[in-house]
C-alpha cells in the first residue's frame, strides 16, 4: 500500500515539472520610414512587434480619427489588441501612423489625400519588405482604401487585409457622422494641427464608430483619450479612388480578406449586403480584381470592430488567413 501511494505521488510530482510550451519572444521597435509630400521630406512612425521566427508581417494602416493605437488597444488588450492576438499567432504586426497622426510628420492638412497616404505607405512596404518573406498591407476605413490603392497601384504585397470598410457606403449614416467632426484647432486633445484636420466632437464616438455593440464606458474612454484626426482631404479620394469608375481595388492582384461588423456606415439599404459572409463576397466581387477574396462578418458590432467584445473570433480568421497565404 505504501509502496503504490508512494508511486502515485511521484507521478503527480512529474505532472509539476512538464515543460509548457513557452510563446516566441515578441521584440517591438519604432520604425521612421522617410518619405516625401510635394518635395518636402516627411517620416511615417509604426511600431513593428515581431516574434521570434515570423516570416509575415502585415502592414496596418489606421482609419479617420486614429492612430497605431487602434491595432493595439490599451483597455482588456487580451480580448481587443489585433497586434497581441497576431504576435501570439507567430505572425509580426507593423502599425503606423498616417501622415498628419501620431508620431508621423504632421504637414499641411491640403498636402494630404489618400493617394499620399498610400505612397507612403509603399515606402514602408518597401522599407520592411527584406525582412519578411510575406508583406501584407492591411487598414481600417479609410485606411483600407489606402491599403487598396497602394495593392492596386503597386501590386508588391502578397496579400491586402480589408476591415470597416466597403465599396457602397450608407450615407444615411456616414453624413451625419460627417456632420459631427469638428476642425482639430477646436479640440485641446489634439493639439498642433490646421483647421483642415479633423476630428470628432467629443462624446460622439460611441454613435459614429460603436453603435449597435454594447455600450461599455471604459472601453469608449479609451478610444476618446487616444482620439486622432484626419484630413479632410484624405476622405476625398479615399472615396474616389475606391468606388469611382474603375476602382483602385481591381487592380489588385493579390488574395484579400474583407472584414466588417453590423456596421451602419457601409451595410444596409445603401451600402453593401451584409447579411451574411456568401453576400457580402457576392455584393463586393464586382469591385475586385481578384478572384481571391474572402469575406468575414463580426456580428454583433458596429464599425470599430477592434472594440468588439468578441473581436477574437475576427482576429483568430485574419491570422489563419495569414498563414494560409500562398
Amino acid at each position: 500500500m505504501l509502496r503504490r501511494f508512494c508511486a502515485v505521488l511521484v507521478l503527480f510530482a512529474a505532472t509539476l515539472f512538464v515543460p509548457v510550451p513557452a510563446q516566441a519572444a515578441v521584440t517591438c521597435e519604432d520604425l521612421y520610414v522617410p518619405v516625401t509630400v510635394a518635395l518636402l521630406p516627411q517620416t511615417m512612425h509604426g511600431r513593428l512587434c515581431t516574434p521570434a521566427g515570423a516570416s509575415t508581417v502585415v502592414v496596418l494602416i489606421p482609419g479617420g480619427t486614429y492612430n497605431a493605437s487602434y491595432w493595439d488597444i490599451g483597455y482588456t488588450p487580451e480580448t481587443r489588441s489585433f497586434r497581441l492576438a497576431e504576435n501570439q499567432a507567430g505572425i509580426a504586426t507593423l502599425a503606423l501612423d498616417r501622415l498628419g497622426t501620431g508620431r508621423s510628420s504632421k504637414p499641411l492638412s491640403t498636402l494630404l489625400s489618400a493617394s499620399v497616404q498610400a505612397t507612403a505607405a509603399h515606402a514602408v512596404v518597401q522599407a520592411v519588405r527584406p525582412r519578411f518573406a510575406k508583406v501584407v498591407i492591411g487598414g481600417h476605413s479609410i485606411g483600407s482604401a489606402m491599403a487598396m490603392i497602394e495593392a492596386g497601384r503597386y501590386r508588391d504585397v502578397d496579400g491586402v487585409l480589408v476591415t470597416g470598410m466597403t465599396h457602397r457606403m450608407n450615407l444615411v449614416s456616414v453624413i451625419p457622422t460627417l456632420a459631427q467632426m469638428i476642425p482639430a484647432p477646436l479640440d485641446p486633445a489634439v493639439p498642433g494641427r490646421d483647421a483642415g484636420y479633423l476630428t470628432t466632437d467629443p462624446g460622439t464616438r460611441y454613435a459614429a464608430f460603436h453603435t449597435p455593440g454594447p455600450y461599455d464606458a471604459a472601453a469608449i474612454g479609451y478610444d476618446e483619450s487616444t482620439k486622432d484626426v484626419f484630413a479632410a482631404t484624405e476622405a476625398v479620394d479615399s472615396l474616389t479612388l475606391t468606388t469611382v469608375v474603375t476602382p483602385a481595388s481591381q487592380q489588385i492582384t493579390a488574395p484579400v480578406l474583407l472584414v466588417v461588423g453590423d456596421d451602419p456606415n457601409f451595410c444596409g439599404t445603401l451600402g453593401s449586403d451584409c447579411s451574411s459572409p456568401a453576400a457580402l463576397r457576392a455584393s463586393e466581387a464586382p469591385f475586385f480584381g481578384t478572384s481571391q477574396l474572402q469575406a468575414y462578418i463580426l456580428n454583433g458590432y458596429g464599425h470599430a470592430i477592434n472594440y468588439a467584445p468578441n473581436a477574437p473570433t475576427y482576429f483568430g480568421v485574419v491570422g489563419n488567413w495569414l498563414k494560409a497565404l500562398p
